[in-house]
């Protein structure tokens, strides 16, 4: 049989049983709560079998399988880089029973499993008050011996617990037991007390006189300085259960306050943020590895976001986050902006925030500050991105919404400077009254607009000066949706053409885009107008909060 190896790991939990200070272990239960306590500076892991039974729902009498314990560990092991010790019961039956586990964990990276020198299926060593059935101690040797064979790393630990006191055996049952164990080559000797304070504890470890390392579990005796187990020459201390008990006493609170109250306004200042869960979940290393190996990534562009306005139009809606943030459908407009870009094959995503900056938080997005949202306009925000605008890009507002062919029709084309047109003009609501960004090109929407190139003639200056023009002058073919693409040259040569209206005395931070793009057509630069009718929609009403999952 093929076994593997635990490197690093298994070497590493046996430094921390032989070393000569107090060492600590602290209890998971999953990979989150594992990740936790690596996080907060922790060498070592238990892996409770009472927690992991708890947090499966179960008792802790074997009612959880030794299969389903090891995935658990298993998922413990991928989420951390410290060594796990696991809660192995009693090896979950005889002594091959105990040689197939300890194979496994090892294969998972485990670094070492503790034994109990219970009968299985065990107890919970809290549960019965009277004296409990112990396995023989000629058994359980040959347990620990057939633990000490099996894994393939033999640094491998194998903690042999102890239980005679906690099962009423008494003091003189325990030392028996404890130099047999060690005898048979156990790692360590994990000694058990239900006590409330460390006497019989202490009285075993001076005669046992750490013939090889102690480990002691203050569970019940947890008011003990740790100093006295320092000088009692203890060489671990595990913190058994309290991150599952943690989780417990929380959870009940969080779950009584919302059934209670029949919202969340309350709850959401008690729980982490979701950015917490993804960080902890390590989304940003899959977010690197989809830019560096997913297929779908078709489109080499970066999205650019500018989202730092409040949102004024929305009153009271944005009087505490940005119109970015309100929610449609469920999810803030925001996210589902990203969303659109990721579905599309663009994973790099830039999000330029300003007012309640503090408010937009997305997993896997680099963000920018424009401080002065106030008193700048969409170029001022655009420059707070400076860093960013390399290579190609697909720029986009943070309040309009746009199916994901949009991006694919402005990235089939291969043109410095591409925007996307609506010509369905005529029915935006927002040339009822509101701004709109309107525009003349070289030719109409048709069939031939598919087939021939269509290019940007000018921007009329207001929506009331483009209904003017509608009706005396030239047509009006078409509304911006807010959504443009730059090559990488087209990137360059907009930052040159920035840098050179400040050099003319110009505050560019005061500029729109679209006067940008009329700077660049007064000075030869073709744009490229791409026509696409419906597919967007501006968030800035009530009304637009209520949409349908189109967008």
């Amino acid at each position: 049989m093929t076994k593997s190896s635990t490197p690093g790991r298994a070497s590493a939990l046996k430094g921390l049983i032989q070393s000569p200070a107090l060492e600590f272990l602290l209890e998971a239960h999953n990979g989150l709560s594992a990740r936790i306590v690596e996080e907060a500076g922790f060498k070592g892991i238990w892996a409770s079998g009472l927690s992991i039974a708890a947090s499966l729902g179960v008792r802790d009498a074997n009612e959880a399988s030794w299969t389903q314990v090891i995935e658990v560990a298993e998922f413990m092991a991928d989420a951390v880089e410290i060594p796990i010790l696991l809660d192995g019961d009693t090896g979950y039956g005889d002594f091959n029973s105990v040689r197939r586990l300890v194979r496994k964990l090892s294969q998972r990276r485990i670094a070492g499993v503790c034994l109990e020198d219970k009968c299985f299926p065990k107890q919970n060593s809290f549960i019965r008050g009277s004296r409990q059935p112990l396995a023989s101690v000629e058994e359980f040797v040959g347990k620990i011996k057939a633990a000490k064979d099996a894994p393939a790393d033999s640094d491998f630990c194998v903690v042999a617990r102890v239980e005679a006191l906690i099962a009423g055996w008494g003091h003189d049952e325990a030392l028996l037991r404890a130099n047999a164990y060690a005898d048979a080559g156990a790692d360590a000797i994990l000694i058990h007390s239900a006590r409330s304070e460390p006497g019989e504890i202490l009285a075993f470890q001076r005669e046992f006189q750490s013939r090889i390392p102690v480990i002691i579990v203050p569970t019940k005796y947890y008011t003990t300085p740790t100093e006295v187990f320092r000088e009692a020459g203890v060489s671990m201390a595990i913190w058994a259960n309290h991150m599952m008990r943690a989780a417990l006493q929380s959870m009940q609170k969080l779950a009584a306050r919302i059934h209670a109250e029949e919202n969340l306004l309350s709850a959401e200042a008690q729980v982490a943020p979701m950015s917490e869960v993804f960080r902890l979940q390590g989304e940003s290393e899959l977010e690197e590895a989809e830019k560096r190996y997913l297929p779908g990534s078709k489109h080499q562009a970066k999205g650019v976001i500018l989202a730092a306005s409040r949102g004024h139009e929305l009153g009271e809606l944005t009087a505490d986050r940005p119109k970015c943030m309100l929610p449609l459908g469920g999810r803030a407009v925001i996210k589902r902006i990203v969303e659109t870009y990721r579905q599309a094959g663009i994973r790099d995503v830039a999000v330029v925030r300003g007012y309640c900056k503090q408010m937009v938080v997305l997993d896997g997005v680099e963000f920018f500050d424009n401080d002065a949202y106030a008193t700048t306009q969409e170029v001022g925000s655009l420059l707070a991105a400076r860093a960013a605008l390399k290579g190609a890009l697909v720029l986009s507002y943070g309040d309009v919404l746009f199916q994901r062919h949009v991006i694919d029709a402005l990235c089939a084309v291969t043109d410095d400077f591409v925007i996307a047109v609506d010509p369905a003009w005529r029915l935006s609501k927002n040339v009822q009254g509101r701004p709109a960004d309107l525009v003349q090109a070289s030719r109409p929407s048709s069939r031939q607009s598919f087939l021939v190139k269509t290019t940007l003639l000018t921007f009329p200056t207001s929506s009331v000066e483009a209904a003017q023009r509608q009706a005396t002058g030239p047509k009006i073919d078409g509304e911006w949706i807010g959504v443009m693409k730059t090559s990488a040259t087209g990137t360059v040569r907009l930052l040159q053409t920035l840098d050179a209206l400040a050099a003319k005395g110009v505050n560019v931070l005061q500029l729109r885009l679209p006067e940008v793009l009329a700077e660049l057509i007064a000075n030869g630069q073709e744009i490229r107008v791409i026509y696409n009718s419906g597919a967007w929609i501006d968030v800035d009403s009530v009304d637009d909060l209520y949409l349908d999952d189109d967008f």
